[in-house]
C-alpha cells in the first residue's frame, strides 16, 4: 500500500461545502470514496489535494466494509491508527449502508479528527464498472452522466446497476449540494487502438452491440503506471510497462508511453489470465460442448467459468493461492501444484505476448493481492526469463510483502521488475478533487 503520510493535519474544518483551502493555503479535501457491490459496500475517507508528484498530503482517514446488505449485515471499520470496530446489525439496503458507515465516521467512537459531522465530508468519489465507449475519463456525475451508466448495464449487468444504487443513496443522504464524481474501470483502456480492442466477428456486430475488449482494472493498472513514473521521476510519454495486477481476479496491461495499449480481459472480466474463480482464455467451442453432453443451460454454463473455474477448479480446494501453496508445499498436493503452474504459464504467455507487441519493455510491474504479497509466485513468473534480460534477485524479492514498494530485479537486469501496491481508492480520490477544481465550484 502507498503510504499515507501524516506530515499534514486535518486543518480547520472548512467553513462552508466548496471551501478547500486550508491555512497554509494548499487545497485539500475529504473525500468519501465508495465501492458498491450487489450485497456490499466498501468506503474509505481520504484527506488528499491537487499534488500527484510530492504525494505527501494523502492521509487515509478511515475505511471500512459492510457486508451481506439486505439481512443481517456484517460490519468491519478502522480509523487510521488502526482500531477496528466489528459488528452486525440489520441493513436492508444500500441507503442503510452508506448512512451506517456516515454515522461512525463522524463519532467519537470514530476519532477522526476534525471530521464531526458531514460537512467535513467534502466531496464523494464512486467506483463504477464500466463506462463503455462513452466514458473515457473520470467525470462529475449529473443526470446525463447518470443516463450513459444506466446505458452500459447491457455490458456490465452484474455490477453497474449495483454501482448507481451506491450513487443514488449517496445523492438522497447528502443532497445536491455536494460534488460527486465517478471514475470507470474501462476508462484507462479506451485508448486501446482497434487492432487491439476488435474481436475476429463479424464487423457488424461491433458497430450493433459494441461487441469489443473493453478492459477492466483500468483504475488499478493506470495507478500503478503512475506511481512508476513517478518512482523513476519521468513523465508519462516515457512509461512502457507491464503491468500485472494478480488478485482473486487477474490481469495484464501493456502500457505504451503512458496509455493502454492492451489488455486481457476482454468484454467481460472473464477472459485473460487464470484467476481465483474464473477459467480465463479458454476456446468458446467448450461452451457449446458442455452445453450438448452436459445439458448445461447458459446459466450453468455463466456460473461455471465465473465461479467454479481458475485455481478453484483446477486444484478442487481453494480459490486462496496461500492456501495453495501450502498445500504444495506441505502435502505435495499434486493438483494445487498443478493448479499453480497453469496461472503461472498463462502469466509468463501474456508477458511474452506483450513484450512482442511492445516491439520490448522497461519493467514489469506486479500489484493486487498475490502480485504484492507473494514472492513464491513472482519468483516463478520470472524464472528462466534471462533471455529477456529480467534477472530476479530473489533476496530483494523475498523482501518485498505486506505493502512493501520496491525493485525485484538484480543490478544490471536490462529489464526490471518492480512491486507496487495499488491503491485505486487514492486514485478515485484524486481525481475527485481535481474534476472538482477544474469545475470552479463556489467556496
Amino acid at each position: 500500500m502507498l503510504p499515507i503520510s501524516h506530515i499534514n493535519g486535518p486543518g480547520a474544518i472548512p467553513s462552508g461545502p466548496f471551501s478547500f483551502f486550508f491555512p497554509d493555503n494548499v487545497p485539500t479535501m475529504n473525500v468519501l470514496v465508495l465501492n458498491a457491490g450487489s450485497s456490499s459496500l466498501k468506503f474509505q475517507l481520504i484527506d488528499t489535494d491537487l499534488d500527484m508528484i510530492a504525494g505527501n498530503r494523502d492521509r487515509r482517514l478511515a475505511r471500512g466494509v459492510i457486508e451481506r446488505i439486505g439481512s443481517q449485515a456484517l460490519i468491519s471499520f478502522e480509523n487510521a491508527a488502526g482500531n477496528i470496530v466489528r459488528t452486525a446489525q440489520p441493513i436492508r439496503d444500500h441507503r442503510g449502508a452508506i448512512d451506517a458507515a456516515l454515522r461512525w465516521l463522524v463519532s467519537d467512537e470514530a476519532g477522526i479528527e476534525g471530521v464531526s459531522s458531514l460537512s467535513a465530508i467534502h466531496a464523494v468519489g464512486h467506483r463504477v464498472v464500466h463506462g463503455g465507449e462513452k466514458f473515457t475519463n473520470s467525470t462529475l456525475i449529473t443526470p446525463e452522466v447518470i443516463k450513459g451508466i444506466e446505458e452500459c448495464i447491457a455490458l456490465a449487468p452484474l455490477h453497474n446497476p449495483d454501482n448507481l444504487r451506491g450513487i443514488r443513496a449517496a445523492t438522497e443522504i447528502f443532497g445536491p449540494g455536494i460534488p460527486q464524481a465517478v471514475v470507470f474501470d474501462t476508462a484507462f483502456h479506451q485508448s486501446m487502438p482497434e487492432a487491439s480492442y476488435l474481436y475476429a466477428l463479424p464487423y457488424q456486430l461491433y458497430r450493433r452491440y459494441k461487441l469489443r475488449r473493453y478492459g477492466f482494472h483500468g483504475t488499478s493498472h493506470r495507478y500503478i503506471a503512475y506511481r512508476y513514473r513517478t518512482i523513476l521521476g519521468i513523465p508519462k510519454s516515457d512509461v512502457n510497462v507491464i503491468t500485472i495486477h494478480l488478485g482473486n481476479g487477474c490481469s495484464a496491461t501493456a502500457v505504451k508511453g503512458g496509455r493502454s495499449l492492451d489488455t486481457s480481459m476482454g468484454l467481460t472480466p472473464l477472459e485473460g489470465l487464470v484467476m481465483g474463480t474464473r477459467s480465463g482464455d479458454i476456446d468458446p467451442a467448450i461452451i457449446e460442448y458442455l452445453m450438448a453432453m452436459e445439458g448445461f443451460g447458459i446459466e450453468q454454463v455463466d456460473a461455471l467459468l465465473n465461479k467454479q473455474s481458475g485455481l478453484l477448479g483446477i486444484s478442487g480446494l481453494t480459490n486462496d493461492m496461500r492456501e495453495l501453496l501450502a498445500e504444495e508445499r506441505e502435502h505435495g498436493d499434486r493438483r494445487a501444484r498443478l493448479a499453480i503452474e497453469i496461472f503461472v504459464q498463462r502469466i509468463k504467455k501474456y508477458i511474452g505476448a506483450y513484450l512482442a507487441e511492445m516491439n520490448g519493455t522497461d519493467a514489469i510491474i506486479f500489484a493486487g493481492g498475490i502480485g504484492e504479497n507473494s514472492a513464491e509466485i513472482r519468483s516463478r513468473i520470472c524464472r528462466d526469463m534471462g533471455w529477456c534480460g529480467l534477472r530476479l534477485d530473489e533476496e530483494r524479492n523475498a523482501k518485498l510483502v505486506a505493502g512493501a514498494e520496491g525493485e525485484i530485479t538484480a543490478d544490471g537486469s536490462t529489464l526490471r521488475a518492480y512491486v507496487i501496491p495499488t491503491d485505486e481508492e487514492l486514485l478515485i480520490a484524486r481525481d475527485t478533487v481535481r474534476l472538482v477544481e477544474r469545475a470552479e465550484l463556489p467556496r
